[in-house]
């Protein structure tokens, strides 16, 4: 990044593309004033990304805005013309100014008007989709350094080559591609195991919420490291997953095993156990916990699976045939390092890769096997985990 102005970096989930950003801003607003971009493709990333840049970002001079309809502290708008007014102030007075942004609200900030001097694309395979690749080509045009992140790249043919990553004009070339096997050898992550969860229900679309809770139930009494179990469900659908919570006992039965549980849809909002809840307030919940020893599940519709770090997670459950990049970045949320383990090889206490020796030896990717859906699934998983964490070829989606 220090010898190229643009480029793409492809990394595995949990490989630290963040903290590749952030070393880079860091370096370089400490030899320079101007305006910093960082692109997330939902609301709740744009406020991880944010809270994670700003434990490190401590100069007084710079300004924090966030551009998206979310939830934040900080100062927050989706004007463009009080992004550029902001900015500009800033520039004014001869400051820095970050800004926190997604796809989605992108625009406006082309719309402003701004001088922007770098930009960061996380999970950068989204700016190939039509509905946002408008703003990343018009960013790719007069952003002085752009660099763009994914574990997932995506590629374009027929009527959508030119939004595909293959396109160097737009996206640059790959300045750095890091497979995964050399990040499980190095103990930045730990390797996926999957462990089919064999049943012989008879799930149809009338009885799904209540085959897929049965199911569930049945895979949390088999789970091994139940004691710490942190658990991420990805959901059929929303309506099947509210049909679950809302119209069967699954709440209580999980209480009753000691979980906490939280869930969050795009339709429904955020909840911590009963409670509604504002996703800054989810973010940091899910944070908190995940560093605690404290067991919970979290039940999704596909906006965890990307980009989210929830420290601690052990294992995830697929009640969903997933597209591969989603299966790619669901996999990603169980494969992070538990902290007792970093901090044990960082000590010498265990060495690296003995993963045998660790608290979390593996995330754990957990299927329903029913019938031919359920094989299908595992089938699927089973050539995508050995793609990326056997061959160390990241998963090409196309646009």
């Amino acid at each position: 990044m220090m010898q190229h102005l643009y480029g793409q970096i492809y990394c595995p989930t949990g490989g630290g593309k963040t903290y590749i950003m952030i070393a880079d801003c860091l370096r370089w607003l400490k030899e320079n004033k101007g305006t910093v971009v960082v692109v997330a493709p939902r609301i709740l990333l744009a406020n991880q990304l944010s809270s994670e840049f700003l434990e490190f970002l401590t100069q007084n001079d710079l300004h924090v805005m966030h551009v998206h309809s979310g939830e934040t502290h900080h100062f927050s708008t989706t004007k463009s013309e009080e992004i550029a007014l902001f900015n500009n102030t800033a520039r004014a007075a001869g400051e820095s100014c970050i800004i926190f942004t997604t796809y989605h609200s992108l625009p406006r900030i082309v719309d402003a008007g701004i001088d922007i001097d770098t930009i960061y694309f996380d999970e950068a395979h989204n700016g190939c989709s039509k509905s946002f690749f408008a703003s990343v080509f018009a960013t790719s045009k007069y952003a002085k350094r752009r660099y763009y992140f994914t574990a997932t790249p995506r590629y374009g043919r027929g009527n959508s080559v030119l939004r595909g990553m293959d396109n160097s004009e737009v996206w640059g070339g790959v300045l750095e591609n890091v497979p995964a096997p050399e990040l499980i050898a190095g103990g930045a992550i730990v390797p996926p195991q999957i462990v089919p969860f064999d049943t012989d229900l008879v799930r149809t679309k009338h009885n799904a919420h209540d085959v897929d809770r049965d199911n569930l139930v049945g895979i949390i009494e088999s789970l091994d490291v139940a004691d710490a179990a942190k658990i991420l469900v990805a959901a059929p659908n929303t309506k099947i997953l509210w049909r679950m919570l809302s119209q069967t006992d699954i709440l209580h039965t999980l209480k009753e095993k000691g979980y906490e549980v939280m869930h969050i849809t795009a339709k429904h909002g955020a909840y911590i156990n009963d409670q509604k809840v504002g996703r800054e307030v989810f973010f940091e919940t899910l944070t908190e916990w995940g560093q605690s020893d404290r067991k919970f599940i979290i039940f999704h519709y596909s906006i965890l699976s990307e980009g989210i770090n929830v420290p601690g997670l052990t294992h995830t459950v697929l009640l969903r045939n997933l597209p591969i990049i989603e299966m790619a970045q669901t996999i990603g949320r169980v494969i992070r390092v538990h902290k007792d383990d970093r901090d044990a090889v960082s000590e010498g206490r265990i060495p690296v890769g003995a993963f045998h020796l660790y608290k979390k030896p593996c995330g754990y990717v957990t299927v329903p096997m029913t019938g031919k859906y359920g094989s299908a699934i595992a089938t699927r998983l089973q050539r995508v985990v050995d793609a990326i964490f056997k061959e160390g070829v990241p998963p090409l989606a196309f646009c």
